[in-house]
């Protein structure tokens, strides 16, 4: 396997990219045990922080396209975790009692996530990359 010294290393698409891939997959193993998949549990974290909050600001905050939230909301409601409302024009999502009840594994889970890549990057180095990557992001993408 080749190192992040390939001939590639230098350029952002492809270093990120890997970077990406790889905190996927530990991401992914991390949220096995509540049965989703990171972005749904994010989604469903934040609607257990404020109920009632709309799709629009859901793709906002996790930066994820309105039909991207759109399916992730749908397949929580399969999973009755969520729910949606419409007043008049406006969609407002809601969670179950069911839904609230995952959020202190949903929370154990982030500090888990949390601990593997600090535990690899340090503590240190890994606020300082998420600061970083979040200054970079909003630089690129006002």
């Amino acid at each position: 396997m080749k190192t992040s010294e390939s001939r590639y290393c230098k350029c952002m698409y492809f270093a990120s990219g890997a970077l990406a891939r790889k905190m996927e997959k530990l991401a992914i193993d991390t949220w096995k045990k509540v049965g989703l998949s990171p972005s749904h549990a994010y989604l469903l974290m934040m609607v257990i922080d404020d109920p009632g909050i709309q799709p629009g600001t859901l793709a906002s905050e996790l930066q994820l396209s309105p039909s991207t939230v759109t399916r992730l909301i749908e397949k929580l409601e399969e999973k009755k975790l969520v729910v949606r409302t419409n007043e008049g024009k406006l969609t407002n999502v809601y969670p179950t009692p069911k839904g609230k009840d995952l959020l202190p594994k949903l929370k154990s889970c982030v500090a888990e996530f949390h601990d593997s890549y600090s535990a690899i990057l340090g503590k240190e180095e890994s606020a300082r990359l998420v600061h970083n990557i979040n200054k970079i992001t909003d630089k690129l993408f006002p």
